[in-house]
């Protein structure tokens, strides 16, 4: 039964979270510290899981993923009401009526700065709840409500659009040129976060273009999944203003955009640096990979990432953890930490690559390399 309750985690995470922003206060940096501190320790010291064991229920694997819709939703909902200047639905009052608690008192007393660090956790969370499960929901293609669901996902970070560009253009043009999520050596994070923005959003554009012309439907038309993604943010925003107005909109557009940046930073460590010559096909290689047991369960394998590239329509479940693959520095939350100082980065990362490049890498490949660290 572990290995079904094991993916719970991020469900976990997202409770807590809740919580912490109800309590209000100090209660929002702790948890924040408590979530940050636990997922980056403990895949210090948990160390891998490389198990692969067998699933014969996959109905609780799908319903995992789809209730990642309702968790999302009601902790943007709890973000809403923590900031509104009202008690939105009662909920302070119904619940302080249930434990003792002035939940509203405590809301009130919570200062600029930690409603500060709430917006990072929020932000943080929407990306772990959101854009993970999407991630694996809009490679279900045939699946329509999987891919309905993680298009919902994918729109509390005003890239619904993702679905268009991951799916149909990073998973061809990987480690290349052509992608937009690949970053060059020497490129830092914080360029990547707005060269990657801007040539997703573009790739979407275009593939979707393509796509209706040659199905000869209209561009300017409900039949356009691009517009139809804008509008889907476009919704979750007037729900916020509705909850809480323009404060409202403000918050949630900043949790948004970070959640984005997040999605970002960890296409950035997931590829730095790597390249593949076009007329070869995906492998292992071309791919960082990590199988750190916290980043493993609370990401729904997305850690293995390895596998995932090169058997792109395999479900996570069915993930190997491909012991031999190129590995980052730690697990997911310990890398983007390292990623955010570009000079610690480049240092660390500069024996990996050179481990890569003697190990890993063909002599086309090699050719292709600009500045090899």
């Amino acid at each position: 039964m572990f290995k079904y309750l094991k993916f719970t985690l991020f469900y976990l995470l997202g409770i807590l979270t809740i919580a912490a922003l109800l309590m209000g206060q100090n209660w929002i940096i702790i948890g924040y510290a408590c979530m940050t501190t636990f997922t980056i320790l403990g895949d210090l010291i948990f160390g891998d899981d490389n198990s692969t064991p067998e699933y014969h229920h996959l109905f609780l694997l799908r319903v995992q993923l789809w209730f990642a819709l309702p968790l999302l939703a009601t902790l943007v909902f709890i973000a809403m009401w923590s900031i509104a200047a009202t008690d939105i639905l009662g909920v302070g009052q119904s619940l302080g009526q249930l434990v003792d608690y002035d939940f509203n008192l405590a809301k009130a007393n919570t200062n600029v700065w930690q409603h500060i660090i709430g917006l990072l956790y929020v932000s943080l969370m929407v990306s772990m709840i959101g854009l993970v499960t999407a991630h694996e929901l809009i490679h279900r293609t045939s699946d329509k409500t999987s891919l309905i669901i993680g298009r919902w996902l994918l729109a509390f970070s005003f890239d619904s659009n993702f679905s268009i560009e991951h799916v149909y253009g990073h998973h061809r043009y990987v480690a290349t040129k052509d992608d937009p999520a690949t970053a060059p050596r020497g490129r830092n994070v914080y360029q990547h976060i707005f060269i990657s923005s801007y040539r997703g959003y573009l790739s979407s554009w275009n593939i979707e273009k393509s796509r209706l012309i040659r199905r000869n439907q209209s561009f300017y038309s409900f039949n356009n999944v691009f517009i139809r993604g804008v509008l889907m943010s476009g919704l979750l925003v007037l729900s916020c203003y509705g909850l809480a107005g323009w404060m409202g909109v403000a918050y949630f557009s900043l949790v948004a955009l970070g959640s984005k940046a997040i999605l970002e930073i960890v296409n950035y460590m997931e590829h730095y640096g790597l390249v593949r010559d076009k007329s070869t096909p995906v492998a292992p290689r071309h791919s960082w990979n990590t199988n750190k047991k916290i980043s493993s369960w609370s990401m729904f394998n997305l850690s293995r990432h390895s596998h995932h590239h090169a058997q792109g329509h395999i479900p996570f479940h069915q993930l190997k953890p491909y012991e031999d693959a190129p590995m980052m520095l730690n697990g997911y939350l310990g890398t983007i930490s390292l990623t955010l100082i570009p000079p610690l980065w480049f240092k660390l990362m500069k024996p990996k690559l050179q481990h890569w490049d003697e190990v890993f890498a063909t002599e086309r490949e090699l050719a292709l390399l600009d500045d090899k660290y």
